[in-house]
């Protein structure tokens, strides 16, 4: 009894031995930091939202990113634009009218008939940033910036679980083909080569229209097709390794049975491996999530991607940068969000990679 208790102190103090020497390689990597840096800023947006709706420093009926709304009113001057240019307040008729200036064609309720020189009173959406909306509101004067906090949810919960679920698949997979070869080793190669062959974009836009996806729907179908895919092949060539380790030999001398060696000697090995295709899987994944919310194929209230579909629908993707809080902020946190994670990926690479270390 003792014994067993020993030993297993013995492991954990020889993982926490490994997780330091590990940390510490990863902090030597400038990439991999960076991009952790990047992921810790978006994990604090995902949980500062409902923090501020459970202390109440937000009123979900101003900010909440589906319903909210707020009328953001201003007062313009209504003037009328001259027959020729330039004259001495405008140059050209592009300037006309001006900032804080409004025409009476362009008031358009029938009820309302001021005069120029008048003050009309006009509701602005999508109002630009302000102290109370530092990322302005959309056409519907829905807040920006706590649209950009809950695609921040979506993001990390699509991503991280459909990462989880797809190295599960491979990793079980990978090493069951390595540790069995045969009949088992061809069946499982060739799945992976038939996934490869299908483009996985198209096949999601079949499987969207058969289906109505929600994010955890997502979640599985991206996790499923990336975990019978091609890390199945890198896992096996990597447990492949592992099989012919002395340490394999000799727990199956003593012993071990198949389920033992496998389970405890060598998906231990090839976790590492594992764990950084889980990291690079959700960069793929927050890109597939921004395509199909863009095109409008998946079921769910708020994303990035959606963002940037209303943003294209109601016209203001193509005005430039008149209206840049509408598109930026969304195309930026896809951009850097998965770009964070890629940059993760590439410090554990440094971790795991022993001829990396040595470059």
């Amino acid at each position: 009894m003792n014994d067993s208790i020993n030993e297993k102190e013995i492991q954990k103090k020889v993982r926490r031995e490994a997780f330091k020497r590990n940390w510490l390689l990863f902090r030597q990597s400038t990439l991999g930091m960076i991009g952790l840096g990047i992921v810790f800023f978006f994990f604090i947006l995902a949980i500062l939202q409902p923090i501020l709706f459970l202390t109440g420093a937000w009123n979900e009926a101003v900010y909440h990113p589906v319903v909210g709304y707020e009328e953001i009113k201003v007062n313009l001057l209504v003037v009328e634009c001259p027959d020729e240019y330039p004259t001495e307040k405008y140059e050209s008729s592009n300037a006309c009218p001006g900032d804080g200036e409004i025409t009476q064609r362009q008031i358009y309720n029938p009820n309302i008939n001021p005069e120029v020189g008048d003050i009309h009173v006009a509701l602005l959406q999508p109002s630009p940033p302000s102290a109370r909306h530092l990322l302005g509101t959309d056409s519907l004067g829905r807040d920006i910036f706590s649209q950009i906090m809950e695609g921040s949810q979506v993001a990390f919960l699509l991503g991280l679980l459909s990462a989880i679920i797809g190295v599960s698949i491979s990793t079980i997979l990978g090493t069951i083909a390595a540790f069995y070869g045969g009949r088992v080793d061809a069946y499982l190669m060739r799945q992976s080569d038939l996934v490869l062959m299908l483009p996985s974009l198209p096949l999601l836009f079949i499987i969207s229209a058969f289906a109505e996806l929600k994010i955890w729907h997502l979640a599985i179908v991206l996790g499923v097709i990336g975990g019978l895919g091609g890390s199945v092949i890198t896992i096996k060539s990597q447990a492949l390794q592992v099989k012919v380790k002395p340490f394999v030999d000799s727990a199956r001398i003593t012993g071990g049975s198949n389920m033992t060696i496998l389970f405890s000697h060598i998906l231990p090995n090839v976790a590492p491996l594992a764990l950084l295709f889980m990291v690079f899987s959700v960069t793929g994944a927050i890109a597939s999530e921004s395509i199909l919310s863009f095109l409008g194929l998946l079921n769910i209230e708020m994303s990035w991607g959606i963002m940037i579909y209303l943003s294209q629908t109601d016209g203001y993707i193509f005005s430039g940068m008149a209206y840049w809080w509408l598109i930026l902020p969304a195309g930026l946190a896809v951009t850097f969000l998965a770009g964070g994670f890629y940059l993760v990926g590439r410090g554990l690479d440094d971790v795991f990679n022993p001829r990396l270390r040595k470059r």
